[in-house]
């Protein structure tokens, strides 16, 4: 047992200093590797941090939610765009969905509009403002920072109160509490009775901090007479409920708006989880990429092994030849060889890894990503390492055992 563990450290310290000699070398046939462990754990991570965040934006809009909207919607995200767009959503429709499925905990309808606000002084020509319901905080998961929200009574008595956004309330107000102070909607002077949390930009980009609240009733009757509205949330009993949820929606949407079979709808109902879907085929498409890159750094790294690995046998023959001569035998020979190979692979992994974590940290820090660091892509990079390293190093240790040392001596 002391005699195996003394000619292995006796191949190791050979196998470094040979490393040492030809350091130019070495350091060129660790670059491959280091590329492709370097690439996969950045893209690996990135892809894993947006990921993450498509979901933080989804539960920013509200837990297990189904958006309806008038009209039809294409390409909902960064780029949404409303085709056809129909004035044909009621308080009614909202009241029927809820009634109609049993899968549904909370319906809340909304509608909204964009006009001036005014503060003393300070105007602000264009502020967005949202008519909702009483139970629109639980329906969005979005509540209160400061004051109360919309009641029940101000919706059924059209009370000129508002809850601001928080963006919205330093906009208007700045450092002051603006509870209990009056502004101007158009001319109409409302009641500041709160403020909401900070939200941010939701998945389509809208900045939910900017929106001021008003009761639903309010804003139709005082403000735009309308009797539609622009929004319904419908929130599922749970994440197995959405789909069948849906499917109850567009049924009670179809049979109130009179859409015979074969006709397109006036409606959409759209499912964030589809979103979330389409969303992380780009994020997917860019992961896939990334791995055939690495995997392509990884092949580039092992021929570069390869080849250098062949020079320094054929530089080496004398001192193999005389290795073999005093006594060492072939299974020496090919551990030596498959030894430096696997360290100058496992050194151009161990240097990519530590590069492609270092480099994603600065990455979330500048883009404001939540961190994540891909595991899978930190155990397929040392596993990839090791193999390179290991299959790079065959070729060269069987060409070495096959130098004659007799052949040698005599030359």
């Amino acid at each position: 047992m002391n005699q195996e563990i003394k000619r292995i450290n006796l191949n190791l310290t050979i196998a470094r200093r040979s490393l040492y000699n030809f350091k130019l070398r070495s350091a060129l046939a660790l670059l491959g590797v280091f590329l492709g462990a370097f690439s996969l754990i950045v893209v690996s991570s990135l892809a894993g941090s947006l990921s993450l965040k498509t979901k933080m934006e989804i539960n920013k809009l509200g837990e297990n939610l189904l958006i309806i909207k008038g009209g039809i919607i294409k390409h909902f995200g960064a780029k949404a765009r409303l085709f056809g767009e129909a004035n044909n959503l009621t308080i009614d429709d909202a009241k029927s969905v809820l009634h109609g499925s049993k899968f549904l905990k909370r319906v809340s309808s909304s509608s909204s509009t964009t006009m001036p606000v005014r503060y003393g002084e300070k105007v602000l020509s264009s502020m967005l403002v949202v008519g909702v319901l009483s139970n629109y905080p639980h329906a969005r998961s979005f509540y209160p920072q400061k004051g109360r929200f919309i009641s029940k009574n101000d919706n059924d008595n059209l009370s000129k109160v508002v809850v601001l956004g928080a963006s919205a309330a330093y906009k208007i107000f700045g450092d002051k509490n603006p509870v209990g102070k009056y502004i101007l909607l158009r001319r109409a002077p409302c009641l500041v009775i709160g403020i909401m949390e900070e939200k941010g930009a939701d998945i389509s980009g809208a900045d939910q901090d900017s929106q001021i609240f008003i009761p639903l009733n309010t804003l139709l009757r005082r403000f735009v007479n309308k009797n539609f509205i622009g929004t319904i949330y419908a929130q599922a009993a749970n994440e197995e409920s959405i789909p069948f949820a849906k499917k109850e929606i567009e049924s009670i949407l179809r049979h109130r708006h009179k859409i015979r079979a074969g006709e397109k709808d006036d409606f959409t109902v759209i499912d964030l989880k589809d979103v979330m879907a389409l969303k992380t085929q780009a994020t997917d498409m860019i992961t896939v990429l990334g791995k055939i890159s690495a995997v392509i750094s990884f092949l580039i790294g092992g021929i570069g092994i390869l080849s250098i690995m062949i020079l320094i046998v054929n530089e080496r023959k004398i001192e193999i030849g005389i290795r073999r001569a005093v006594g060492a035998k072939k299974r020496d020979i090919i551990f030596q060889f498959l030894m430096e190979s696997s360290i100058v692979s496992l050194g151009g992994g161990v240097i990519g890894v530590v590069s492609g974590f270092v480099t994603s940290l600065i990455i979330y820090k500048v883009s404001g990503l939540p961190f994540n660091i891909s595991l899978n892509g930190l155990v397929f990079s040392f596993i990839a390492s090791v193999t390179v390293g290991i299959l790079a190093g065959i070729y060269p240790a069987r060409k070495a055992i096959a130098i004659c040392p007799v052949d040698v001596i005599r030359s």
